[in-house]
């Protein structure tokens, strides 16, 4: 159960920010050698290539459209990590054990990853740059938070997660409704019928 709950907080916070999810993991790994946390991700290669990746996505991520672009590429690399990290939990498990947790994993990441797209699509519509840098720090801080949290709280921190991505789902469709909303009257802008 304690695998579970960490590979569904590690998929949500893979979904957001995947490089910082494997930095958070390592560290705390490599610092006082985890129960439960592969020893895998404390490699220093694994730590090093985590940190660089995390650099560049914090920066790509401050920037309007090009933390669109960066998303769209994540689309792949997110939902991948969140289950391959997912698997590397279940350890020495059953195979359908290993099939369950790597589903958890990627299923959590790819919805959380829809969330985070989503809404920054929405952000990018505003003319300035200071809500996207406040969401960027939002998310990287929630995922630090809550996934240093699950380390020794796994149930807990997987509430958590779970709230998060469900306010998150709430949130991405009252934006799409309203976004829709909006096209629509822009569309009829001039037509009567409409006014």
């Amino acid at each position: 159960m304690e695998s579970l709950a960490l590979t569904f907080t590690g998929g949500w916070a893979s979904g957001i920010n995947a490089y910082l999810l494997v930095l958070v993991l390592g560290i705390a790994d490599r610092l006082g050698d985890v129960e439960g946390i592969p020893d895998v991700l404390a490699r220093w290669d694994v730590l090093t290539a985590a940190a660089l990746m995390f650099a560049l996505e914090f920066v790509a991520d401050k920037i309007p459209y090009v933390d669109s672009t960066w998303d769209a590429i994540s689309t792949a690399i997110r939902p991948t990590v969140g289950a391959v990290i997912g698997v590397l939990l279940a350890g020495d498990a059953s195979t359908l054990e290993q099939a369950v947790l790597g589903v958890v994993g990627g299923g959590t990441a790819l919805a959380s990853h829809l969330v985070k797209a989503g809404s920054r699509l929405a952000i990018n519509t505003s003319p300035e740059p200071i809500t996207n840098v406040t969401a960027s720090v939002v998310e990287d801080l929630a995922v630090l938070g809550v996934v240093w949290f699950a380390i020794d709280h796994p149930r807990a921190a997987a509430a958590i997660a779970g709230l998060l991505l469900a306010g998150g789902l709430i949130l991405l469709l009252v934006l799409a409704r309203l976004v829709r909303r909006g096209w629509r009257r822009w569309k009829h802008k001039g037509d009567p019928a409409w006014t």
